[in-house]
C-alpha cells in the first residue's frame, strides 16, 4: 500500500457532543465491552462443553462468537483510553489497521449470516440430506470462506480509502477511524472513490440479505407445510433468533453507509450500538430462546461456581 501523506497520527475527537460526559460515557462502554466479552466466552464455554451442541448450527454460531469478541475489540479499547483522560492521538498504521480489521470482521459476520441462513434452509428443508449436504468439509470450507471474501473486502476498502494522500488536517471527527470521516481529511478529490466505496459497501450486505431473503423465503414456505402446530413452533423458534441477530447486524449498515446526507451524531450513536450492544445482545437472544444452549450453560456456570446447584 503506497503511503503519500505527510501526516504520520491523527487525532480520534470522539461522539460529537458528548464533551464533560468521559466519565459517565467511560463506565457505560467498558459495562458495555465487558458484558460482551463474557457473554460471548460463556457461548463459546457452552457449545465446546456439551457434545450435543457439536453440529454445524452450533459451529457456525462459535464463529459469530469469536467474531463478536474481536469486533468491538477494534475500536472500545482505544475510545476507552481516550475516555479515561489519556491521548486521543492514533498513528497512520494503527489508523489503517482500525479501518481494515473493523471491515474485515463485519463482513465476516455479513457473509456468515448468509451461511448460516443456509444452514437453516437445509435443516428445515431437506433433514434427511443435512448431515450430508453439511459435512464437517463443507462446514470448514464454508466458514473459511467468510473469513477469506471478508479479507479481500477490507483490503479494498483500506487501500480505496489510504491510497489518498493526507497531507493537512488530522483531526478524525469520530471515535475510530471509519471510511466516511477519513475520505473528507484527504487532500485530493474524493468524489469517485466515495461513489465506489458506497456501491461497494452497499452492494456487498445487500447481496448478502437477497441470499438470506430467499433461504428465508424457502424456510417459511416449508414450515407452513408441516401439519402438526408444535413441529410449526420448534421450527420458527429455531430461526427466529437468527432473523433478530441479522436485523440488529444490518440495519447499522443502511443507516450508516447508505443514507445521503450523513449526520455525524447519529452515525457515531448507530455506530456505538453496532460495535458495543449488538455483540454483547447475540448470546442473550441465541441462549434465551433455546433450551440445549441454556442447558449447556447452565452446566458451565455450575462448573465455574456461579450458580448453586440447585438450580
Amino acid at each position: 500500500m503506497r503511503n503519500a501523506s505527510v501526516v504520520t497520527e491523527f487525532i480520534l475527537l470522539g461522539i460529537p457532543h458528548t464533551e464533560d460526559l468521559e466519565t459517565v460515557l467511560f463506565v457505560l462502554f467498558l459495562t458495555f465491552y465487558v458484558f460482551t466479552l463474557v457473554g460471548n466466552l460463556l457461548i463459546l464455554l457452552a457449545i465446546a462443553s456439551s457434545a450435543r451442541l457439536h453440529t454445524p448450527m452450533y459451529f457456525f454460531l462459535c464463529e459469530l462468537s469469536v467474531c463478536d469478541i474481536f469486533f468491538p475489540s477494534v475500536s472500545s479499547p482505544k475510545m476507552l483510553f481516550y475516555l479515561s483522560g489519556y491521548s486521543r492521538a492514533i498513528s497512520y498504521a494503527g489508523c489503517v489497521s482500525q479501518l481494515f480489521f473493523y471491515h474485515f470482521l463485519g463482513c465476516t459476520e455479513c457473509f456468515l449470516y448468509t451461511v448460516m441462513a443456509y444452514d437453516r434452509f437445509v435443516a428445515i428443508c431437506h433433514p434427511l440430506r443435512y448431515q450430508v449436504i453439511m459435512s464437517p468439509r463443507v462446514c470448514a470450507i464454508l466458514a473459511s470462506g467468510t473469513s477469506f471474501f471478508g479479507c479481500v473486502q477490507a483490503t479494498f476498502l483500506t487501500t480505496l480509502t489510504f491510497q489518498l494522500p493526507y497531507c493537512g488536517p488530522n483531526e478524525v471527527d469520530y471515535f475510530f477511524c471509519d471510511i466516511p470521516v477519513m475520505l473528507k481529511l484527504a487532500c485530493a478529490d474524493t468524489a469517485a472513490l466515495e461513489m465506489v466505496g458506497f456501491i461497494s459497501v452497499g452492494l456487498m450486505p445487500l447481496s448478502c440479505f437477497l441470499l438470506i431473503l430467499a433461504s428465508y423465503s424457502r424456510i417459511v414456505y416449508s414450515i407452513l407445510q408441516i401439519r402438526s402446530a408444535e413441529g410449526q413452533q420448534r421450527a420458527f423458534s429455531t430461526c427466529s433468533a437468527h432473523l433478530t441477530a441479522i436485523l440488529l447486524s444490518f440495519m447499522p449498515v443502511v443507516l450508516i453507509y447508505l443514507r445521503p446526507t450523513p449526520d455525524p451524531w447519529l452515525d457515531a450513536t448507530v455506530q456505538v450500538l453496532n460495535n458495543l450492544v449488538t455483540p454483547m445482545l447475540n448470546p442473550l437472544i441465541y441462549s434465551l430462546r433455546n433450551k440445549e444452549v441454556k442447558s449447556s450453560l447452565r452446566k458451565v456456570l455450575h462448573q465455574l461456581g456461579f450458580l448453586p446447584e440447585h438450580l
